[in-house]
């Protein structure tokens, strides 16, 4: 069930069905509509000839003829006049019944433009809410792979306060950037010795001791620490929480092919992102995110952006990952979930 943020050419995406933005006559038009219609050819047309039109908030589907999907669904979003509930309403049935019509014929991934955004004037945030709303809805009782496709980060909101929050903590975190290289030098050793604990100058004269005889009890403790994978720690953090498969991977915008294939291999190594993925559907602390990190054979860190953003979200028990999600796509990272 994941959801996918991407920015492309959706005539270019493969996927089972493409969703048009199309006008009510069917017969294409100007922005996506006119792009789906060149990259799928004349054959297009021709078939939508024989649909007779459709309807503001419905959806007719075709073939994809030379598009790289199977199927071309058609929906007609509003024109945006005066923004109240009614309008609101079509948006939202773009989404869905475009989405039922993709479940009626078998397809397992579907990619969408935001509807209305162009021509049709719809504020961006609001399509993109209104977006975001009806396919999580619809995602919640249905195994779907949905990708929403822009062109630029514009069309993603950001609140003003988490984007100057994550602004700052970015600054502060890579302040050496802002400083020349033999500054940022004397910076890092001055912040050594300020730090450094205090050792009497009789302690530093003092002869070293031999290490303390090796124990091999300690030892087999941390091998046997080592016996567990992340598979199991992860099957174990779900146990010790009562939680249910399904809730966990759909939280994790994870799909339910890959949960159980990590779930069936104990040896699974994961991709970092898929791991805090994890975190942020656990709801863990940044401890407890760490530890289970560290099991992959990863760590938190402060000079990788993905991290920063994602410790800014666990710190303030915000662990809505669609809203991470955007944050990361405005400054072009990789996603949290999905593969």
């Amino acid at each position: 069930m994941p959801f996918n943020i991407i920015r492309a050419d959706i005539t270019t995406v493969a996927v089972d069905a493409v969703v048009n933005a199309a006008n009510e006559s069917l017969l294409g038009g100007s922005g996506v509509d006119g792009a789906i219609h060149k990259a799928a050819g004349k054959q297009l047309l021709e078939e939508c000839k024989t649909l007779g039109g459709c309807k503001t908030g419905e959806a007719k589907i075709t073939r994809g003829y030379n598009m790289p999907c199977k199927y071309i669904i058609h929906t007609v979003g509003p024109i945006w006049r005066t923004g109240n509930d009614h309008e609101k309403i079509q948006l939202y049935s773009c989404y869905k019944n475009s989405l039922e019509l993709a479940v009626k014929y078998k397809c397992e991934s579907v990619a969408f433009p935001l509807i209305s955004s162009g021509a049709y004037g719809c504020p961006k945030a609001t399509a993109l809410e209104i977006a975001r709303k009806a396919i999580l809805k619809f995602l919640e009782t249905h195994e779907l792979d949905v990708t929403l496709v822009v062109f630029d980060r514009e069309s993603f909101s950001v609140s003003s306060k988490v984007g100057t929050e994550i602004e700052s903590l970015i600054d502060d975190l890579y302040a050496e950037e802002h400083f020349p290289a033999h500054e940022a030098k004397e910076m890092s050793e001055l912040n050594r010795i300020c730090t450094a604990p205090y050792v009497p100058e009789k302690e530093k004269r003092r002869k070293p001791e031999y290490p303390s005889a090796i124990s091999m009890s300690s030892i087999a403790g941390r091998l046997d620490k080592q016996n567990i994978t992340f598979s199991g720690r992860l099957m174990q953090m779900i146990d010790e929480r009562s939680l249910k498969d399904s809730d966990v991977y759909k939280a994790a915008n994870i799909s339910k092919q890959l949960f159980s294939k990590i779930r069936s291999d104990k040896n699974y190594h994961p991709q970092k992102n898929t791991v805090l993925a994890f975190a942020v559907a656990l709801k863990l602390t940044l401890a407890e995110t760490d530890e289970l990190l560290k099991y992959a054979g990863y760590i938190l860190t402060t000079n990788d952006r993905t991290d920063i953003i994602v410790s800014y979200f666990i710190e303030k028990h915000r662990y809505n990952i669609y809203e991470i999600n955007e944050v990361l796509f405005k400054y072009d990272l990789t996603l949290l979930g999905r593969k």
